[in-house]
């Protein structure tokens, strides 16, 4: 009994028969050799264990900046195996990769006919980049299913990224944080393509930033590290911010960073209770971070317009003379605000405390 199909098979004199693996012996699956629009690919079966024992995901790790995939999500992955395992089961092909870096162990021989042996050392381990399959394959260790498979030919790391981001840029659940992280790995011009989000990975990697590793990039972290924004939250406030602004159209993406983190150390500083506790402030909830860009911009824009410069310790001032009479907590009036329409009652909500201030200096 052999393990084939009419396009591909894995040849059972080799590394296995029908999920039975020989750890000393070469792996031979054969293969049909084409491409996928642009890029040179192999299509194959093979049972579900080999694809798993042969591959890996590549998950982002924030603290080391490696990596590009989602977190693993072991009840997806385990919903697919009670699922795969139905006599009535099938899926699309898995999309995997061998890369450069992984060539001293795979070699590729033509065959008569136009099928391709793709030869892998027994030793290789995982050679095969999971671009797009990781819960697919992650609970299927153990199983001897034939799966189809696609495998690109040397794609580069980065060269996954781009594909990987293609593939799943609408796909349900993948954070979209994680998206903009992919596409400033990408960008040439980062500054310039998209200078709310270069300012808020800034924030999120300067050294002395209260934002330092506490935005949610979308991948894993190490346990205990408080991500308590997400990434795509404090670009869009950063967006707005600069809208309001306008500060590109005279100063540098350089010079708006020093401006953002300066106004967000003058929030600390402003409020250094309500910020040492942000679980129970409105400071780092949507509500709090989208509210405090726009006063922000009203600050920036106060000083532009009166000509003195906006920095950490003109925010500070500002921020001081109303910010400490607001109750920021999440009992407080800033809890029933929601969506675009509650950022703007927030707004107006703070902005009015901020008159009632200035109010009470100039009367008494």
């Amino acid at each position: 009994m052999t393990c084939s199909v009419t396009l591909a098979k894995v040849q059972s004199r080799t590394a296995f028969s029908c999920g039975v693996i020989n750890l000393s012996e070469p792996i031979v699956i054969t293969c049909l050799r084409g491409r996928s629009a642009h890029r040179p690919v192999l299509l194959g079966f093979a049972p579900a264990d080999l694809l798993y024992r042969l591959s890996f995901p590549d998950i982002f790790d924030e603290d080391s900046g490696h990596g590009y995939q989602r977190p693993f999500n072991e009840r997806h992955s385990l919903d697919f195996r009670r699922y795969i395992k139905e006599s009535n089961s099938s899926t699309i092909p898995l999309t995997l990769n061998l890369r450069p870096s992984t060539q001293k162990d795979w070699n590729l021989v033509e065959e008569p006919g136009g099928s391709v042996r793709l030869e892998i050392a027994a030793s290789a381990g995982k050679i095969m980049a999971q671009v797009d399959c990781q819960h697919r394959l992650g609970h299927l260790g153990d199983l001897p299913i034939p799966l189809p498979f696609m495998c690109f030919i040397g794609l580069s790391e980065q060269e996954e990224m781009e594909i990987f981001s293609v593939i799943n840029g609408k796909a349900k659940g993948l954070s979209t944080s994680l998206l903009d992280y992919h596409a400033a790995q990408l960008a040439e011009e980062l500054s310039e393509e998209r200078p709310e989000l270069f300012i808020a990975l800034q924030l999120n990697s300067t050294e002395g930033s209260p934002w330092q590793r506490r935005l949610n990039l979308g991948g894993k972290t190490t346990a205990g590290l408080k991500r308590i924004v997400s990434l795509r939250m404090m670009q869009q406030a950063i967006h707005d911010f600069l809208k309001a602004t306008q500060i590109l159209s005279s100063q540098s993406t350089d010079d708006a960073v020093r401006v953002v983190l300066d106004f967000w150390l003058a929030v600390v500083a402003a409020l250094p209770r309500e910020w040492g506790d942000t679980r129970h402030h409105m400071l780092t909830k949507g509500i709090g971070v989208y509210a405090l860009m726009r006063i922000a911009a009203d600050i920036f824009l106060e000083c532009r317009d009166s000509g003195r410069t906006c920095d950490k310790r003109a925010f500070t001032a500002a921020l001081t003379d109303f910010a400490g009479g607001i109750d920021w907590s999440t009992k407080g009036p800033l809890k029933g605000f929601g969506g675009q329409g509650g950022v703007k009652a927030a707004v107006e909500f703070i902005r009015d405390a901020r008159k009632r201030a200035r109010y009470k200096v100039v009367n008494g």
